[in-house]
C-alpha cells in the first residue's frame, strides 16, 4: 500500500509540473503565470478540486508517440470565489503550447457540462497556441464540441473568458460566445488570422498588438469587455463581476449587506445637468450619485463611449445600468452603441438583473455611414432587447429624449415598470430647433430678422412641448422628480418590483435583427 501511495504522490508532483520546470520558467520569463498559479490566485484558498489530473493525449497522434504529459494542456475543476461555487478551466501553455487536442477538449466539455448540471458559473483562462496540428480533424471536432456547449449554456449560467496569452483561429470563437471577455494588455492577443498570413494575402503589415491586442479589442472591435494591466487585475475583476451575477438563470443576484443610506439625497445632482441644452456633462456622475457609493463597475468602458453600461447596487441589490453619455457625440445612439447596449440588456435579462436606464439622447446619429452600415437594423436590436426583457425596468430621463430614441431607451411603451423625468427633461418628437425649422418655415422666411424670430420660436416650443409634463399627463412618465429624490425613489421601486412576474409568449425563440 505504501508503494502505491508513493507512486500516487510522484504522479501528482509530475502533474503539477506540467511541461516541466524549464517551460514553467519560460512562462514566467514572459511575465505570465502558469495555469495552476492562475487558478490558485483566482479561487479561495484550499477550495480547488481538480478533474482528470492524470489524463494524457492520444499517443498515436502523428509525431507524439513518445510524449506523455499529464493533463494534456488544460487544468480543469471547481472551487469557490468569495465563498460561491465556480467551475474553471485553464490552458497550460507549458504542455504542448496549450494546444487543443481530443482529450483536452473532452476535459473542457466535462467541466462545462458539470457547471450547467450544477448551475454554477464557468470561467475559462485561455492561453493556447490553438488547434493541435498533430491530431488533425480531432482537434477541430473538439473545438466544435466546446462551441456547442457554449451555446447551450448561454443564458443558463454565466460564462466568462480571460485571454491570458495567444488565442487564434478557431480558438477565438469560444470566448466570443461567452458573456464577458477579459484581456491583458501587452501579453494577450486574439485574431482569426495572424499578421504573417495577412501580409502574405493582402500585403498589409500589422503588429500582433495592433491586430489583436487588448487595447484594440477593448476600444475598436468591441470583442473584449475589459483590457487589464496585468493577470492579477484581470482575475480580481472577474471575481468582482461574479459578485453582481447569480449562479444561474433561475436564481436572483446576491444581495450584499447595504452600506449606503437608502434615503441619501445627493444635492450635487441638482447642478449636474447644465442649463444650456447642448452643453455636455458626464453621465457617470449621475450614476455614482444615485447608486450605492463606490458600487458602479463599468463594462465595455473603452468601446462605444456614447453609451455607458455596467453593474451597480441599490441598497445592496445588484442592478445593470444603461445610460447615454452626453460627453461623447452628445449621447446619440449609433451602430456600436446600439449593439453594446442591447447585448448588455439581454445579459442582464438572462440573469435576472434589474435594469436602470438613464436617458439623455437627442436621437440616432445621422450620416450615410450609419445608414449604409445598417443603423436601422442595429438600432432595432436595442428595441428588441428592452421589449423582450422581463426583469424590473426603471428609467430616468435627465434631459433630452427625442424622436425614436425616446422610445428605444426603455420607455413605458416598451414595458418599463417605472419612468421618471427630472424637471430639465425635454421629451418631444424632435429638438426645438429642428421642429421650429419645419413648423415655421414660411414665417421665418418672411420675418425681418429670421434668426431673432427663430430664437423666440425655439423658446416658445421648448416651454410648450419640450418638457416632461405632457408625457406625464399621458401617463408615459410616472412622476417628475427633483434629482436628489432619485435614489430614494429607485430604492423603493426596486423593493416593490422584487415580486414582479412577467413572461413572454411560448415560442422556440424570437428572431432578433442580428
Amino acid at each position: 500500500m505504501e508503494d502505491r501511495i508513493d507512486e500516487l504522490r510522484e504522479k501528482r508532483e509530475e502533474a503539477l509540473l506540467g511541461g516541466g520546470e524549464d517551460r514553467i520558467e519560460s512562462q514566467h520569463d514572459r511575465g505570465k503565470m502558469t495555469a495552476r498559479e492562475r487558478i490558485d490566485y483566482f479561487l479561495d484558498d484550499g477550495t480547488f478540486n481538480e478533474f482528470d489530473r492524470f489524463r494524457t493525449h492520444d499517443v498515436h497522434s502523428f509525431g507524439m508517440e513518445e510524449k506523455k504529459l499529464y493533463g494534456d494542456g488544460v487544468v480543469t475543476g471547481y472551487g469557490e470565489v468569495n465563498g460561491r461555487k465556480v467551475f474553471v478551466f485553464a490552458h497550460d501553455f507549458t504542455v504542448f503550447g496549450g494546444s487543443l487536442g481530443e482529450v483536452f477538449a473532452e476535459k473542457v466539455c466535462k467541466v462545462m457540462d458539470k457547471a450547467v448540471e450544477v448551475g454554477a458559473p464557468v470561467v475559462g483562462l485561455n492561453d493556447s497556441a490553438g488547434a493541435r496540428i498533430q491530431e488533425g480533424v480531432k482537434s477541430l471536432g473538439g473545438f466544435g464540441e466546446i462551441f456547442r456547449r457554449n451555446t447551450e449554456a448561454s443564458g443558463v449560467i454565466p460564462q466568462i473568458s480571460a485571454i491570458m496569452g495567444p488565442c487564434a483561429g478557431g480558438a477565438v470563437y469560444s470566448p466570443a460566445l461567452t458573456d464577458f471577455t477579459f484581456m491583458v494588455k501587452d501579453s494577450s492577443h486574439m485574431f482569426i488570422t495572424g499578421p504573417d498570413v495577412i501580409e502574405t494575402v493582402t500585403g498589409e503589415e500589422v503588429t500582433f498588438e495592433e491586430l489583436g491586442g487588448a487595447r484594440t479589442h477593448a476600444s475598436t472591435s468591441g470583442v473584449a469587455h475589459f483590457a487589464e494591466d496585468g493577470e492579477e487585475a484581470a482575475l480580481d475583476h472577474i471575481a468582482r463581476l461574479l459578485s453582481y451575477l447569480p449562479q444561474n438563470n433561475v436564481e436572483d443576484p446576491p444581495r450584499v449587506e447595504p452600506w449606503d443610506d437608502p434615503e441619501r439625497a445627493d444635492e450635487e445632482l441638482n447642478g449636474i445637468v447644465p442649463d444650456q441644452p447642448r452643453k455636455p456633462y458626464d453621465m457617470t456622475d449621475v450614476v455614482e450619485g444615485v447608486v450605492d457609493e463606490g458600487s458602479f463597475f463599468e463594462v465595455h468602458e473603452e468601446f462605444a463611449k456614447n453609451v455607458v453600461v455596467g453593474f451597480a447596487r441599490l441598497d445592496g441589490r445588484a442592478v445593470g445600468v444603461v445610460a447615454n453619455q452626453p460627453r461623447v457625440n452628445a449621447g446619440t445612439l449609433d451602430i456600436e452603441a446600439s449593439e453594446k447596449a442591447s447585448r448588455f440588456v439581454r445579459t442582464c435579462d438572462a440573469f435576472n438583473v434589474p435594469i436602470l436606464t438613464l436617458v439623455d439622447v437627442p436621437g440616432f446619429l445621422p450620416g450615410t455611414d450609419q445608414e449604409h452600415g445598417g443603423i436601422i437594423r442595429h438600432g432595432a436590436k436595442l428595441l428588441y432587447a428592452y421589449s423582450e426583457a422581463t426583469v424590473p425596468l426603471m428609467t430616468v430621463i435627465t434631459r433630452k429624449a427625442y424622436g425614436g430614441a425616446y422610445d428605444v431607451m426603455a420607455s413605458k411603451h416598451l414595458g418599463a415598470d417605472v419612468n421618471y423625468a427630472w424637471p430639465t427633461a425635454e421629451i418631444a418628437v424632435m429638438g426645438p430647433q429642428g421642429a421650429v425649422n419645419i413648423l415655421y418655415d414660411d414665417e421665418l422666411e418672411a420675418a425681418e430678422d429670421p434668426d431673432e424670430r427663430r430664437d423666440e420660436l425655439i423658446e416658445e416650443y421648448r416651454e410648450e412641448f419640450a418638457n416632461p409634463y405632457t408625457a406625464a399627463d399621458k401617463g408615459f412618465i410616472d412622476d417628475v422628480i427633483e434629482p436628489p429624490e432619485t435614489r430614494a425613489r429607485l430604492v423603493d421601486d426596486l423593493e416593490m418590483l422584487q415580486s414582479k412576474r412577467d413572461s413572454l409568449p411560448d415560442k422556440k425563440h424570437g428572431n432578433i435583427p442580428i
